[in-house]
């Protein structure tokens, strides 16, 4: 049987918040510690029937940048929801939510682009 390790490192301000996020897996071609802004760990608790969440970003990650990541987050939970239980509407509806937001996200950055 095959094992692949993920692992995450962070460092922490002294109010713990999160300044620098490094990762490194056994399967990344990149060899080492990689750099990030922001992970998202979700974990199904088949014990208590709930998702747990680990939600990190560092100070550096920008908000436009946020709002992109989480936008593109669901657009793969959209994928997923095809791929482990074949509902296509339930698909759909999420990647459709995702076309409003990123047409939001669009629009919020055309006018900071104006402001400047």
């Amino acid at each position: 049987m095959k094992k692949s390790d993920i692992h995450f490192s962070v460092e922490l301000d002294n109010q713990n918040i999160p300044e620098k996020i490094y990762w490194e897996a056994t399967d990344n071609p990149n060899e080492g510690l990689s750099d990030t802004r922001a992970i998202a760990i979700a974990l199904w608790d088949h014990y208590h029937n709930s998702t747990l969440k680990i939600d990190l970003w560092t100070k550096e990650m920008e908000v436009i940048d946020m709002k992109r990541f989480l936008i593109e987050m669901m657009s793969g939970i959209a994928d997923t929801a095809i791929n482990a239980t074949g509902d296509k509407r339930m698909a759909t509806d999420i990647e459709n939510t995702c076309r409003v937001l990123s047409k939001r996200l669009e629009e919020e950055i055309k006018e900071q682009q104006k402001q400047q």
